[in-house]
């Protein structure tokens, strides 16, 4: 066996319970008992708000409990949510605002919570909450994304939530000065709701004198340290659990205020709480993604080398800070923006802004493309307006291969890279590209080709623990700090640990999404799971190979080693297995042998990179697009499961492309979502998308003992440029996302270009 897996397509075992509706998500394993929660929500975008009056709902049939800000307050419920923030250009932290659990003295957006009604079924607390008393005072909302306007936090009056940059201004406008060409780009970035297959939900209820939380989120520690914190208990007198989870894409990373209310519901009813919501609910409430334009500025000299890069964002953040909206912020631009090309001279900066709009948290979204999307867009808007092939533009900007390791403009430390490999790789596989789009002609259609090429940096929380388990029937579990969101982890991380070990995959059982029973974890995120995971059961593997070689060598005498399927004893034919050593060893008394565990911490991010290549068809009469073959290669380092690292990727092109071509969320100069339900919001469906055709090109990671880079935003970081270079290319003019065939019939139109 290879000493660092197979790198086997294996099927996924979970996807056998998933088809057969055997699946367990929150909503199929309430309690029987469970009360429901229903919250009711503000109509307006911005108030002040008077007064909430629950003293004849109260009264209503089935209602336990009714409660406003204000009655959790007095309850002794800790109400401002936890917020992180980045520092200024000054170098002052960013104002810190409050976002209560539950609205107290004003509204800030359509849909934020400002009473919770429990009752003995969702219908009697439905009716209950449509006939709470509340009183709001409206005040003009501030929807642009723009300094100023109705203040929405008295603390901040221009509404700035920070101001941040870095790099070397001077530097960059010198470059700009002594350059041989300049490129200026406005780009806008579509704001999009994350429509999980599974909406949030949770049910809260009491242990004893302990309470525990069922919620479908991307990790439980951070639940279990923010429920304990508002309900001011003891971090273990709260227990977390999570159960499948239908899509996370970040936007399930971060703790909402609804579970928090129901755990302090079951608390003080001593009975189940439950508050599953409705699709139009979650997008109401959810943090949103995106929303942000850059305005880009690229200088090259005569041969085409960029010698400076400028950029300016200005990104909405909605009513509140999301948990890490802000930071991630900063790591869009400092550490996931620059770097593709070899830049002499950047200089970033972001502003954020507050509007009447539900949060939106920038890192979520199945991926951070915002700032390679607009490197993209720039670097095939200057190949078009310098006459140059955009291939051979990025060929000129890599950097090489000699250069490794390398340290980017930013400070980002990379092991690898052979970006030219992976692009020569993607362009030979548009092979034919001419003769296609001579034949789309021919039908009176127009064809266009984009290019992307993105590199991005995956760690998250860089340390991890894995432990290993033998029980007495011979079965083995492994505790992972992390959470799957259906990406599938399971399979995974048995597959990789019988690789390790010789411990059949069928007997092997992940548990995740405890907090009892795992003691710390970093959760999902940021493509951080089987690169950090699988790390700290390689480690974990060796503790045991050691223990169980130690004992061996005291009970049998002579030598052992490991050939990661047994143990081979020196001058004895006994080869026991894992399992066989680990039975020996509960026979002996040796229970001590029986679980193992080990800690890692990666020091340095890993960097996926690669090349989208997308071709779309136009008809100029419609606007209606479709985009008709498209390519991807893709240096994902070694790969453990090639064939579910190939679906993360087509997963991740199917949601760039959504944003790029339909999806966007729409408020009205009220602040009303007026994109609030499938019959309003569009979803990209099977018959949108075009076959990928994927391709590895692994350049291992030095970075991790694996040789792994992480894969599961890439397919829609690089999905967005490409889609849209092509859509541009296609109709030869800059259009704005979303592509709707409206908008491209409407560029062609005042281009001059006619139906044929």
């Amino acid at each position: 066996m290879e000493k660092f897996g197979k790198s086997q397509s294996v099927k996924r075992v979970e996807d056998v319970r998933f088809i057969t509706g055997e699946g367990r998500y929150v909503a199929d394993i309430l309690p029987e008992n469970a009360l429901r929660a229903y919250f009711v929500r503000s109509p307006v975008a911005h108030g002040r708000l008077v007064s909430v009056n629950l003293d004849d709902v109260r009264e209503m049939d089935g209602v336990r409990l009714a409660m406003s800000a204000a009655d959790l307050e007095a309850a002794g419920v800790r109400l401002d949510m936890n917020a992180i923030l980045v520092k200024n250009k000054d170098g002052k932290r960013a104002t810190k605002t409050l976002r209560p659990l539950m609205a107290t003295d004003r509204v800030r957006h359509v849909g934020e919570a400002i009473a919770v009604i429990v009752a003995d079924t969702f219908e009697q607390a439905r009716d209950a909450g449509e006939m709470v008393d509340f009183d709001i005072e409206e005040l003009p909302p501030h929807i642009n994304l723009r300094e100023g306007g109705s203040a929405i936090h008295e603390e901040v009056p221009d509404n700035v939530a920070y101001d941040w940059a870095m790099g070397d201004a001077e530097a960059v406008e010198q470059a700009i000065a002594k350059a041989a060409h300049v490129i200026h780009t406005s780009v806008p970035d579509n704001r999009i709701i994350v429509n999980s297959m599974e909406p949030r939900g949770a049910y809260a209820e009491p242990e004893g004198d302990r309470i525990h939380l069922c919620v479908n989120g991307q990790g439980v520690w951070s639940a279990r340290d923010d429920v304990a914190r508002h309900l001011k208990l003891a971090k273990e007198d709260v227990r977390v659990t999570t159960p499948d989870v239908g899509g996370g894409f970040g936007m399930k990373a971060m703790v909402y205020c609804e579970p928090i209310i129901a755990a302090f519901a079951a608390r003080t009813l001593g009975q189940a709480v439950a508050w599953i919501p409705d699709r139009s609910e979650s997008m109401l409430s959810d943090n949103a993604g995106r929303d942000l334009v850059t305005e880009s500025t690229l200088a090259f000299d005569e041969n085409y080398k960029i010698t400076g890069y400028k950029t300016r964002t200005l990104s909405n953040l909605g009513a509140y800070n999301s948990q890490n909206g802000q930071v991630i912020q900063s790591e869009l631009f400092s550490k996931v923006a620059p770097g593709t090309y070899d830049f002499s001279a950047i200089h970033l900066e972001a502003k954020g802004i507050y509007t009447n709009t539900t949060p939106v948290d920038a890192y979520r979204g199945a991926g951070r493309p915002e700032a390679i999307f607009v490197l993209e867009r720039s670097m095939d808007a200057a190949a078009r307006e310098l006459g140059v092939d955009p291939w051979e533009l990025r060929r000129r900007n890599f950097i090489k291969p000699s250069q490794f390791p390398y340290t980017s403009a930013t400070g980002m430390p990379y092991d690898v890279g052979d970006f030219d490999k992976l692009l020569s790789e993607a362009e030979k596989q548009t092979e034919g590209y001419d003769q296609r789009r001579r034949a789309s002609e021919a039908k009176g259609c127009l064809r266009g080709m984009g290019l992307a090429y993105y590199i991005e940096s995956i760690l998250g929380e860089p340390s991890e623990t894995a432990k290993v388990e033998f029980l007495w029937d011979g079965s083995v579990n492994i505790y992972v700090g992390t959470q799957s969101n259906g990406q599938g982890h399971e399979t995974v991380y048995a597959q990789f640990l019988s690789d390790q070990t010789g411990i059949p995959a069928e007997d092997i059982t992940v548990v995740q999404g405890d907090s009892d029973r795992i003691a710390t974890g970093g959760g999902t995120g940021g493509s951080r799971s089987v690169t950090v995971q699988n790390t700290a059961t390689l480690a974990t593997v060796e503790t045991i190979i050691k223990a169980f070689s130690a004992y061996l060598q005291e009970k049998e005498g002579g030598e052992v080693t490991f050939d990661d399927e047994r143990f081979r004893i020196e001058n004895s034919n006994v080869s026991p297995s894992m399992q066989d050593v680990a039975r020996m060893a509960r026979e002996d008394g040796r229970e001590d042998l029986l679980s193992h565990s080990a800690t890692i911490t990666l020091e340095n991010r890993s960097f996926p990179n690669g090349c989208h290549v997308a071709e779309v068809e136009v008809d100029p009469e419609t606007g209606q697009l479709r985009v008709d073959r498209y390519v991807v290669v893709d240096d994902f380092g070694n790969l453990i499961n090639p064939m579910l690292a190939e679906g993360q990727v087509h997963g991740g092109v199917a949601q760039g492309l959504g944003q790029a071509v339909m999806e966007q969320t729409v408020f009205d100069e009220d602040g009303q979502l007026l994109s609030g339900s499938f019959m309003d919001y569009a979803m990209p469906r099977a018959t949108d998308m075009p076959w990928v055709k994927f391709t590895s090109v692994p350049v291992p990671s030095k970075y991790n003992p694996m040789g792994m880079k992480g894969c599961g935003e890439a397919g829609t970081v690089g999905a967005l440029a490409a889609v849209t270079n092509a859509v541009i290319d296609a109709i030869g003019t800059e259009i704005a996302m979303p592509l709707t065939p409206y908008r491209v019939w409407r560029a062609l139109q005042e281009k001059g270009v006619e139906a044929r």
